[in-house]
């Protein structure tokens, strides 16, 4: 049987391997991908540190990785849409019987040489669009998208604000400047993130640690505050911040993860100016990804400049030290088998 080389995380102990497993087989329904590029998210980071863990893995190992780009090596019986060579972005996971599993999380994903994929769970990637960039958007670029259109549901001319200019909160600056948003306010401690953030397309980037940040956010907005606010730190004072300077009927939109609980100080003001917390995960794959490579392809967005590195597959383990320890500030890290 051929063999392949993967990044497998042994979940009880958080132990990242690069082993040599077996090359999966497509079965009915499913084609076999050769990866070309895989993106390093922040989660991967935190179930390897196990502040997040499978809800809905069979066994106790998995291959990380939901950000997936290759080309199609072979396909399952009963397959007819796709064949071998063509050019696809994975989706970020799967619906089995109504239930929604992640790739990477809950069954193999893409750090490995090659990953199995249902056969509805991919999208073509168009020939101008590099294997790099096109692996980063299943999660890095469609999951702001889905937390702006469709939690958020934001209008153009509304005003945003996004707290964590990282890897998700830069994509999202970009992709509300494009729908209109104004003004488009980062808020972030790293004045090289606020940098970065200002490039992207904010119109204005404030440290979290100002004082004044509720006044600058106020002025910037005609005293109205925030018709939505985006957390993609996963802290929960940011969460109280963001609080702070929404408007009246402003949603609060939690995207980053964390295990710590949610607190409103003020509940009578939260409920008098009828404010909302909105929950988001992932996005509509089968929408938001044909959607935003139709954008790419047009000119409409550009994300050649988020890729910050490109690793081998076998140093796995130091793209998720790098990220871990925000060497260089990366976007996003992504690794070539």
């Amino acid at each position: 049987m051929a063999q392949m080389l993967a990044a497998r995380l042994h979940v009880p102990s958080r132990t990242l391997r690069l082993d040599e497993v077996p090359r999966p087989q497509p079965g009915p329904g499913e084609v076999l991908v050769k990866v070309e590029a895989a993106g390093v998210c922040l989660s991967d980071v935190h179930l390897i540190d196990g502040t997040l863990t499978p809800l809905l893995l069979r066994g106790d190992t998995v291959t990380l990785g939901h950000e997936v780009s290759g080309t199609v090596a072979e396909t399952g019986a009963g397959v007819t849409a796709w064949s071998p060579g063509q050019r696809v972005v994975l989706h970020a996971g799967e619906t089995r019987d109504g239930v929604t599993y992640t790739r990477g999380v809950d069954y193999d994903g893409g750090w490995a040489e090659y990953a199995l994929s249902a056969a509805d769970a991919m999208t073509p990637l168009p020939d101008a669009i590099p294997f790099e960039q096109g692996a980063i958007i299943p999660d890095a670029v469609s999951t702001p998208w889905g937390a702006i259109t469709e939690t958020a549901v934001v209008r153009p001319a509304e005003a945003v604000g996004v707290w964590g200019a990282g890897g998700l909160g830069v994509h999202a600056l970009q992709l509300l400047r494009a729908i209109g948003a104004c003004p488009v306010v980062a808020v972030d401690p790293n004045p090289v993130a606020r940098e970065r953030a200002l490039a992207a397309g904010a119109d204005l980037a404030l440290d979290s640690a100002d004082p004044e940040l509720g006044q600058t956010v106020r002025a910037a907005t005609g005293g109205l505050g925030l018709a939505a606010a985006f957390d993609f730190a996963g802290v929960p004072p940011v969460r109280e911040q963001a609080v702070s300077v929404l408007a009246p009927r402003g949603r609060l939109v939690l995207v980053g993860l964390t295990d710590k609980p949610l607190t409103v100080t003020d509940g009578t003001r939260f409920s008098y100016l009828q404010q909302r917390v909105l929950g988001h995960y992932g996005s509509d794959m089968p929408v938001a990804l044909p959607q935003l490579l139709r954008l790419i392809q047009g000119g409409r967005l550009d994300f050649s400049g988020s890729v910050s590195g490109v690793l081998p597959l076998a140093e796995a383990a130091e793209a998720v030290a790098r990220l871990e320890r925000k060497e260089g500030d990366p976007i996003r890290l992504v690794l070539r088998p």
